[in-house]
């Protein structure tokens, strides 16, 4: 079968489409035929070496598709099923072997492409809006990057909550996909400066937490744009790590900062279902929309991989198999 793997750390460049032997399902695993494939910035990290993996390796963390064997054991799932997951590497191929209690079943009326492009992507909004912060109605909360995939989530989960949505983008192009979701402000970060305009909207009060998937650039921006008490999240590195700083910065306003991780939010199997019933909840509602901006042939993952990293995307990335 075809698959893409990272042959050693680098640029899009060091993606390689190789044919591999189909595996086989070991006790307590399914073996899943890929209909989707969710592109995601982590791949880029285990790519480049931000997050060490041993290489050569078949990276992507997400997919959906329907279980074509279960190993010993297993309960949870039989074959045929339509199922999706994230958090096993080895999404980058026409198939593979994952753990069963590390995937979900996809209900009716939720497409395999909209669960792979949401699981990853939505999940992390989940538990940014429902337990990393407990987004309030009438909150006023930041969003970086709000054309993204996580952010276009992010957008329309808070504006559900109640919330006053301010977001950021660096182009009247993006900020017109956060308006038409529902955002409440928009600020074009190329061009404007982003604390300033963020006390001119809450009239000099500061925003509860701003959710900052773009790292580097955005970090001073989004220290400054903090309430009293504010909540400071950082959780993507799309322009490279936040720079050093030091406890005191955090004193001014006693703000709070965190560097979550989707993974120790849906450690157990009940953290996973949970999270999952929560957002294709949302999904069949129609509070929550995923965007699938662009796809990709599996063997093109380099040109996804430029895309993404060249802020050339909107929404969701999917590579089909």
């Amino acid at each position: 079968m075809l698959a893409v793997q990272a042959v050693h750390t680098g640029g899009p460049e060091v993606l390689k489409a190789v044919e591999v032997e189909v595996p086989s399902p070991a006790a307590g695993q399914i073996l899943i035929k890929h209909h989707a494939i969710g592109l995601n910035y982590i791949d880029t990290y285990h790519r480049s070496g931000l997050y060490p993996v041993k290489l050569p390796a078949v990276i992507g963390l997400e997919a959906a598709g329907v279980v074509e064997a279960i190993g010993e054991t297993v309960t949870r799932f039989r074959p045929g099923d339509r199922v999706a997951y994230n958090g096993t590497l080895g999404a980058y191929a026409q198939a593979a072997v994952v753990p069963a209690d590390r995937a979900v079943k996809v209900p009716d009326g939720v497409s395999l492409e909209t669960a792979a492009a949401a699981m990853l992507k939505g999940m992390t909004a989940e538990f940014l809006v429902r337990r990393c912060f407990h987004v309030k109605p009438g909150d006023h909360v930041l969003i970086h990057a709000a054309a993204g995939g996580v952010g276009q989530i992010l957008v329309q989960w808070c504006k559900a909550l109640g919330a006053t949505v301010i977001a950021t983008a660096g182009s009247k192009a993006k900020l017109a996909v956060a308006r038409d979701l529902g955002a409440d402000h928009l600020i074009d970060y190329s061009d404007e400066d982003i604390a300033a305009r963020v006390a001119e909207i809450t009239s000099g009060q500061g925003v509860a937490v701003v959710y900052d998937g773009v790292g580097k650039d955005t970090w001073d921006a989004s220290l400054k744009s903090l309430s009293r008490r504010g909540t400071l999240v950082t959780f993507g590195n799309a322009s490279g790590p936040v720079p050093p700083f030091a406890p005191l910065d955090l004193g001014a306003k006693s703000l709070f900062v965190t560097r979550p991780r989707l993974f120790d939010y849906i450690a157990t199997t009940e953290e996973l279902d949970e999270s999952a019933a929560a957002l294709f909840a949302l999904l069949a509602s129609g509070a929550v929309k995923i965007d699938i901006g662009q796809t990709f042939p599996l063997a093109q993952a380099r040109a996804a991989h430029e895309a993404l990293e060249g802020r050339k995307t909107t929404g969701a990335t999917l590579l089909v198999p």
